[in-house]
């Protein structure tokens, strides 16, 4: 009967700490995961149900592994705030799939991405036809988002966090020296200090760090 207790105890009190690590660990949907995520969440799982499993192991045993990954997580989640570089390495970038009209099979390969899989996305969306598409990109968490031709382009930042987004530019058929001439024509001389840029209806848009 005190075995029963103690289990009982225990997962109410879990209950609450995983509860507060989840929450400083900050919001995101279940789709946006990352691969990190992942990882603390089915680490996280595993020390619960040991401290579960075992009523006679310390406690406080228990939750110290959870502080680890909860500060593991916080300080990757704060250097890949600072760093667009990192942040990619870690959570990955979106993947051209489509290209007005055209499959970008190179791209798909590197991804590991077939045409079952995209075919079930597009259906998915109500898409009847490859050729009217835009722009179609793979997420990192492995959403497809989908821009149609006859809709508004979608949203490519050019400077984020200060580094210039070269993919980005080869997708509006740009490159690096026609940005920095659009930036110095409205009086930004350097981009380290830009905290995000795009291009829209033919203009550049500038965001100053705080």
């Amino acid at each position: 009967m005190n075995d029963l207790l103690v289990i009982a105890f225990r997962m109410i009190f879990l209950y609450f700490v995983i509860l507060i690590i989840f929450k400083l660990m900050g919001k995101r949907e279940v789709g946006e995961l990352s691969v990190m995520d992942l990882v603390v969440f089915v680490l996280i799982a595993d020390v619960a149900s040991f401290a579960v499993d075992d009523p006679e192991r310390n406690l406080f045993e228990s939750i110290l592994p959870m502080i680890i990954l909860l500060i593991i997580q916080v300080t990757i989640s704060f250097i890949s705030l600072k760093s667009k570089s990192i942040r990619d390495k870690i959570d990955g970038d979106p993947t051209t799939i489509i290209r007005d009209g055209v499959l970008l099979e190179d791209e798909m390969r590197k991804q590991r991405y077939n045409l079952d899989d995209l075919f079930q996305q597009l259906r998915e969306k109500q898409i009847g036809s490859i050729q009217k598409v835009a722009y179609a990109f793979l997420e990192p968490s492995g959403n497809l988002s989908i821009f149609m031709k006859d809709s508004l382009p979608p949203i490519l930042p050019l400077v984020v966090d200060g580094e210039i987004q070269r993919r980005h530019l080869q997708l509006i058929d740009k490159d690096e020296q026609w940005l920095l001439r659009e930036l110095d024509k409205i009086g930004y001389k350097e981009t380290d200090r830009i905290f995000y840029c795009c291009f829209e209806e033919g203009k550049v848009h500038v965001q100053m760090k705080s």
